[in-house]
């Protein structure tokens, strides 16, 4: 049995998770989906604090970090070395100290102290909201500002290692996302290389909403070492009326 740790990106809480985490349940798993503190104040290390403060005491921990997640989980690897037992980034990777989520997307839209919410809309973004058709309304209906002072917060760690790490690209392919690495992007430039895999599984940055049947099985397949099923084209699609 593994304890899972799940953390949202921005502008989420642990509920975007429940689908997947429901599955990962039934495959005997133990799951903890995080609500990130979203208040103005709130930093990286803030973030960190949470992730850290959710792995202390439990064995056998895998952290899984979507987009922005990823960020608070390699800070969280960093300060609890031997702690953690994998860590897995879905649609994210392990940025190199000193960097922060702002850096990598470039200027954020703000309103005051926070970053409003997206549309969520394929019709906006066919490739980012791929697989969100007949959601947005209710994701929108949840999703919530995220504090800037977070999204500028840069990454302070401590060491370069890292537990083995899985990389679960979704708007990417995982060649793009190999060859991203041996060029040092950096998403990904912060990469122990002694230990890591990649793993493909097609679909929008929202992977949790769109295919959470799919990723669960993923998920679970990392750590039991067994192969994934159901990594097909479509299929997976969460309904929220569950």
């Amino acid at each position: 049995m593994t304890n899972f740790i799940l953390v949202p990106g921005m502008w989420l809480g642990g509920w975007a998770w429940d689908a997947v985490a429901t599955r990962l349940r039934e495959a005997g798993h133990d799951v903890t989906a995080l609500n990130l503190d979203l208040t103005a104040d709130a930093t990286l290390d803030t973030h960190i604090e949470q992730v850290t403060s959710a792995v202390v005491g439990v064995s056998d921990v895998v952290l899984v970090g979507h987009s922005y997640g990823g960020l608070p989980v390699r800070g969280a690897a960093d300060r609890l070395p031997g702690g953690v037992a994998r860590v897995i980034y879905v649609d994210s990777g392990p940025v190199p100290d000193g960097m922060s989520q702002a850096d990598m997307g470039g200027p954020p839209t703000v309103d005051g102290a926070f970053i409003p919410p997206p549309s969520f809309d394929p019709a906006d973004d066919p490739v980012q909201f791929a697989g969100l058709e007949g959601m947005t309304g209710w994701i929108r209906a949840r999703a919530v500002p995220h504090p800037v002072a977070s999204a500028v917060s840069p990454l302070k760690l401590g060491s370069a290692a890292q537990p083995p790490t899985d990389l679960v690209c979704t708007t990417f392919s995982a060649l793009v996302v190999q060859q991203m690495i041996e060029e040092g992007h950096p998403f990904f430039s912060g990469l122990d290389r002694r230990d890591y895999r990649v793993h493909e599984l097609p679909t929008g940055h929202w992977a949790m909403f769109s295919r959470p049947d799919d990723l669960a099985t993923l998920l679970d397949s990392l750590v039991s070492g067994q192969p994934g099923a159901g990594f097909g084209q479509g299929g997976g699609g969460f309904d929220p009326r569950r």
